[in-house]
């Protein structure tokens, strides 16, 4: 028996239905907040997950957030704000 895990991949900007490609059948793509794209689905296993990590990084997504969710985190109303920071943090801290 094999168990899946929905997970939320979050895509900085809106990423084409090109490169999502592999990724429209099996998962929700949700452009509704500005700045991201979200990617909801279920994933078989950590080589699948390791798979579609590889396809977004070898399309030159620039991926802001991956990680399990619950199946009632999937609405939009309920996602925080994942919009791209406009500072940069990385030069801040020591």
């Amino acid at each position: 028996m094999t168990t899946t895990t929905t997970y939320e991949i979050v895509i900085k900007g809106r990423a084409s239905t090109r490169f999502l490609r592999p990724l429209i059948d099996d998962f929700v793509i949700d452009n509704s907040v500005e700045g991201v794209t979200r990617v909801t689905g279920e994933v078989r296993d950590a080589s699948h997950l390791h798979g579609i990590v590889a396809h977004l990084t070898s399309v030159g997504a620039e991926l802001v957030s991956i990680g399990p969710i619950t199946p009632t985190q999937h609405t939009a109303t309920e996602m925080p704000d994942l919009r791209p920071s406009t500072t940069n943090e990385a030069s801040t801290q020591s």
